[in-house]
């Protein structure tokens, strides 16, 4: 056999065989050795290191930017009952009580005036959660907070949301 890189491990390529098959892998063996040594450098490392960091990032855009004075239209819903006591998408647990919501974007603890297009009232929550998934709806409320602005067997409601803190 060929002596060894003391800082290289024995590969496949470098176990003992019989001497009749020995002649088919010597030429991949020396492939192998060849383009082992290409890949040690270390900042070829480094490079791939960056590269998968940047990749595989989960920075949403404009997150940690100004969302103050951000503002959408739409329709908004409320929770059904039975996500009552159950953890919301920031670990905080769902109250129909509490004035919350869930939007797809803003970041969480952001403070949002949600306002009937309709009547006019509106209600200021907290977003703590992500959705809703529905084609068209731009917020989930709180049942208390749908309650301040409108009727619940409504189910759904024309909403302007603005982004107040």
């Amino acid at each position: 056999m060929m002596p060894h890189n003391k800082a290289v491990i024995f590969s496949f390529f470098d176990r003992p065989t019989s001497s009749a098959s020995r002649g088919f892998w010597q030429g991949y063996v020396k492939i192998y050795r060849k383009h082992r040594m290409r890949f040690s450098s270390p900042r070829l490392l480094v490079f791939t290191l960056f590269c998968l960091l940047v990749g595989c990032s989960t920075l949403q855009s404009g997150a940690g930017g100004n969302w103050v004075g951000f503002t959408e239209s739409g329709q908004a819903s409320f929770y059904a009952d039975r996500h009552q006591n159950r953890k919301t998408a920031s670990g905080e647990l769902y109250r129909h009580g509490l004035k919350t919501a869930a939007h797809k974007t803003l970041p969480f603890g952001a403070i949002v005036k949600v306002t009937n297009v309709k009547n006019g009232r509106s209600v200021v929550v907290k977003i703590n959660d992500r959705g809703p998934f529905v084609k068209g709806r731009i917020i989930d409320l709180s049942k208390s907070a749908f309650s301040d602005i409108g009727n619940t067997s409504a189910g759904l409601l024309d909403v302007r949301v603005e982004v107040i803190r």
